[in-house]
């Protein structure tokens, strides 16, 4: 609908998620110097706090958004989440020995590896249940609408939402392949409407903004819960003093 290719929308997208990256090279240095000086703790708080209210604001959002406040809460999440992982790294390695560390920055990353594999088919499990919900019907009663009949009709509405969901992600419009002989037999201005740049994205708008509020809803609730084991975990110990190296007259009495 805005003019991008179907072979060029997973590059357009990339380029459209940069502010979560440059979100994140901002916060993440910033708030682990700061941290170092000002304990790990509250930052570490304060970033799962703020990606929670990030993700609330983006279900705010219609699904035919403007760029310019999703590019902003992009780069609030991305500040956030660098909020987060610096301090909390920190908090981590400062609360086990030195001898330890190593161990422990391994567990550490095999845990974040790992939440981040487990998480994509969490995310998709309860997108794909949100769409489920509310897809079938809305394709049914959009493809009868513009002519096709009842029983081709029922038959594409029922078919796994999957299909239709990367489709979206993609930027392609699959009504010529889900209809496909059926097509055909609709008048020219139906048949160009069904296959146009229009009538899918209209169509499962709202069936995937109802999948995203679920998915965003988790996050959020995820997220408080990492908040709330951030404050809870205790502030952070307090460094050690650097110590003290002998002067030139100490080290000689002390060698004598």
């Amino acid at each position: 609908m805005h003019g991008y290719s179907f072979e060029s929308t997973p590059f357009w997208a990339a380029i459209f998620m940069l502010p979560l990256t440059a979100g994140f090279l901002v916060g993440g240095p910033t708030s682990g110097f700061l941290s170092d000086r000002l304990g790990s703790r509250g930052f570490a708080t304060a970033g799962m706090i703020f990606s929670a209210i990030s993700f609330g604001l983006l279900m705010l959002l219609p699904a035919n958004f403007s760029y310019l406040p999703f590019g902003l809460l992009l780069f609030l999440v991305g500040l956030s989440m660098g909020m987060f992982v610096a301090p909390n790294t920190a908090g981590v390695m400062n609360a086990v020995p030195a001898e330890r560390r190593g161990v422990a920055s391994g567990m550490l990353a095999t845990f974040q590896n790992s939440g981040m594999t487990l998480s994509i088919g969490i995310f998709f499990s309860l997108m794909i249940a949100g769409l489920s919900s509310t897809l079938p019907s809305t394709m049914f009663a959009g493809l009868t609408a513009h002519g096709v009949s009842t029983t081709v009709a029922h038959q594409v509405a029922n078919l796994p939402p999957v299909g239709s969901l990367f489709a979206a992600f993609l930027g392609y419009n699959p009504m010529t392949t889900l209809l496909g002989p059926s097509l055909h037999t609709l008048p020219a201005s139906q048949a160009a409407y069904l296959s146009g740049q229009t009538f899918f994205p209209n169509l499962i708008s709202n069936p995937f903004i109802i999948g995203m509020h679920i998915t965003f809803g988790f996050s959020v609730v995820m997220m408080l819960v990492g908040a709330t084991a951030s404050w809870l975990r205790g502030a952070s110990p307090a460094r050690p003093a650097a110590a003290r190296v002998p002067t030139r007259t100490e080290a000689t009495e002390l060698a004598s």
